[in-house]
């Protein structure tokens, strides 16, 4: 097992999130919008393929699209679009590895070394998340697999915001510029800087 930034994989599973609905995105399911030159997912898995020892997709639709890059794909148990969360509980649920790295698949300037970052932060808490200057990123982190209980019942409370249920948990955070963390949520979002 690599031990170093280099290269190689951790005992980590790698979650790629591209099960939203892309409201903001014309509806598109944005793994496959183009940015410069190359649907957003590709940028996204970078990180996940340099250091993930395994990897999973989260996607409500567009399957099988999904499931041609060879890796396993994770449907919601709840229909409708419901949020990260579910996704984050479907990939624990999965998982072979303690740790779970969660990127979204519209985030394609993130660091190639960023799970190796997320991982050296995380010695005595269950969780990392990742944060720029607006505050904590929730859909950028490392977590590990004992918190599924602790979501599956914050989730059956009727809750999804990421960011209240992160908020109750110990953590510590890994600093991202504005242009690492960019975020395609808008078609003038595409536009930007290639990293």
């Amino acid at each position: 097992m690599a031990t170093t930034s280099e290269g190689g994989t951790l005992p980590i599973t790698g979650l790629l999130l591209a099960g939203g609905a892309g409201r903001r995105m014309q509806q598109q399911d944005k793994g496959w919008v183009e940015y410069h030159g190359r649907p957003l997912l590709h940028h996204s898995l970078r990180p996940l393929k340099r250091h993930a020892r395994e990897i999973l997709i989260s996607a409500n639709r567009n399957q099988e699209r999904y499931g041609a890059l060879g890796y396993p794909v994770l449907a919601d148990a709840e229909s409708g679009f419901p949020g990260p969360l579910h996704g984050l509980l479907a990939g624990l649920a999965a998982a072979q590895q303690d740790w779970l790295a969660f990127l979204p698949v519209d985030a394609p300037a993130l660091p190639d070394d960023l799970i190796w970052q997320l991982w050296v932060q995380r010695k005595g808490v269950p969780l990392v998340l990742a944060e720029d200057e607006h505050g904590p990123i929730p859909v950028i982190g490392l977590m590990h697999r004992r918190l599924i209980r602790l979501l599956q019942h914050y989730l059956d409370s009727g809750e999804r915001r990421a960011g209240a249920f992160f908020d109750k948990i110990p953590q510590h955070r890994l600093p991202l510029s504005l242009a690492e963390s960019l975020n395609c949520n808008h078609p003038e979002d595409l536009q930007g800087t290639i990293a």
